[in-house]
């Protein structure tokens, strides 16, 4: 099916958070929004809106302390900016052909820019998931069946000569959506631990919890995600305390450690594996660990081997998957899996997941992605999730977890006004569950673990934010 982009609204909003959170080099206490709606236009004449929304974020998508959070902010709108203009210019293509056939002009220009790959790859993430949603739309098709059935028209291209067509159309038809998917709570840098950490003078007290106690009490969850800050001695500090919490109320729980590129190199993050392994009181949160993120600089990442590490625990890379090229390469170093993020782009996730099912055993994909907020940015990173878990050569179906309860909660509020004040597109009502921004999971919590579950089927459709009060940027 050949669309074309005629029309892009874009429009951004600013949250306080409700708790600050660290990773990497930044600590985070406000958040940007980046939401857009596009119009396109269809063969037959028709046309049909679709939305999608991604957070701006500081110190991930370039680390450089060359540049302020506010630059980083902007380079992520350039790379917005212009895939706005490549898609426009490329005419009437296939969804999937709209990004193949820009992409390394994005990139290119990217460069000229001074845009990292991970910067310049964000615009057209965010264009990709609006551009899907609208043809959800104009179709009456979720997400799982038009990638099922390749409605995009993913295809192999030069950009994945290790791919075949015969290869990837078997792969997206088998895909079918598993019915949940586990949630995992990601502990940051400077989350209180327990109670001594959060002073009465401190606290929110909104009723959600605060302390990574609380939050083993109240949700019950079974997999967590541990920052590590790539200090040996301070990690090791932290990480006992949370394994104190952990063995103390989590039950059988699962944990993967995420470096965000804060070690050097392998020797150091080796270390911090040894004194892990040498320590008694850790040895529970040691066997427990299913595999560790990205812990190396993403300058020297893919340069060197990291089988010294592979050989304890698997690795994979998140910040270092910048190109479609880049889990190739990482492969050949020793990494085991690669993280699948919304913010870097929907197709690139499909593409890995062939990739992992081709590969078989010993090999993954996890989900990764923490600039989610509730609404359509949340749908929209869930639905690849799910519909490709299945088809993972993994044990268990992970997802990181826990940031979007700390947006305010009238930030939550004003979501749901949002859906409600948005109204049907231009051209009638929008089928039940159609697009990719539906409603795909409710929380419940099992004996195991948090889960999201499939809704009753009869979707309904979400939008990231309130669009009646007019855009922040000209509408492109």
């Amino acid at each position: 099916m050949k669309v074309k982009l005629e029309e892009v609204e874009r429009y951004e909003r600013h949250v306080t958070m409700r708790l600050a959170f660290r990773f990497g080099v930044i600590t985070v206490t406000d958040a940007t929004q980046a939401v857009i709606r596009v119009r396109i236009a269809l063969a037959d004449g028709r046309t049909s809106d679709g939305v999608a929304a991604e957070a701006l974020a500081a110190k991930w998508f370039e680390k450089s302390p060359d540049f302020t959070d506010a630059q980083n902010l902007e380079q992520l709108r350039q790379a917005l900016g212009l895939a706005i203009e490549l898609y426009r210019a490329h005419g009437f293509g296939t969804p999937f052909d709209l990004f193949a056939g820009t992409c390394a002009e994005q990139q290119r220009r990217g460069a000229e820019l001074g845009l990292n790959p991970l910067v310049a790859g964000y615009g057209p993430a965010l264009l990709d998931r609006a551009i899907l949603d609208a043809v959800g739309h104009a179709t009456g098709q979720s997400f799982a069946t038009m990638i099922r059935h390749n409605v995009p028209g993913i295809r192999a291209t030069s950009l994945t000569p290790d791919i075949e067509d015969a290869t990837l159309a078997s792969f997206l038809g088998s895909l079918r959506p598993q019915p949940g998917i586990d949630v995992r709570h990601t502990v940051g840098l400077v989350d209180p631990l327990t109670a001594a950490d959060r002073p009465a003078s401190e606290r929110v007290d909104d009723g959600l919890p605060e302390t990574l106690e609380e939050v083993v009490s109240y949700y019950g969850g079974r997999y967590y995600k541990l920052k590590v800050s790539g200090d040996v001695g301070a990690d090791l500090e932290r990480l006992g305390r949370i394994a104190a919490v952990l063995d103390a109320g989590a039950g059988d729980y699962r944990t993967t450690l995420d470096g965000n590129e804060q070690y050097d190199d392998v020797e150091g993050i080796v270390e911090l594996w040894r004194r892990i392994e040498a320590t008694p009181s850790l040895a529970r949160l040691a066997s427990s660990i299913l595999f560790i993120e990205q812990p190396i600089k993403r300058a020297v990442a893919l340069s060197r081997s990291v089988e010294p590490l592979a050989r304890h625990r698997a690795v994979i890379i998140d910040e270092s998957d910048g190109e479609l090229s880049s889990f190739p390469q990482a492969l050949k170093l020793g990494y085991a899996g690669v993280s699948s993020k919304s913010c870097k782009g929907f197709y690139k996730s499909i593409l890995n997941a062939a990739r992992v099912a081709r590969l078989g055993p010993g090999h993954f994909m996890s989900a990764e992605d923490l600039t989610t907020w509730p609404g359509v940015s949340v749908q929209q990173d869930l639905d690849p999730c799910r519909a490709q878990c299945a088809s993972f050569h993994r044990r268990h179906e992970l997802r990181a977890g826990g940031r979007a309860a700390r947006l305010r909660r009238g930030a939550s509020r004003s979501l749901r006004e949002a859906g409600r004040q948005a109204g049907p597109p231009q051209g009638g009502r929008r089928p039940a569950g159609a697009g990719i921004a539906r409603c795909a999971g409710i929380r419940r919590r099992r004996r195991d673990g948090l889960h999201l579950d499939e809704t009753d089927g009869r979707g309904g459709h979400v939008i990231g934010t309130s669009l009646t009060e007019g855009p922040t940027r000209s509408s492109s």
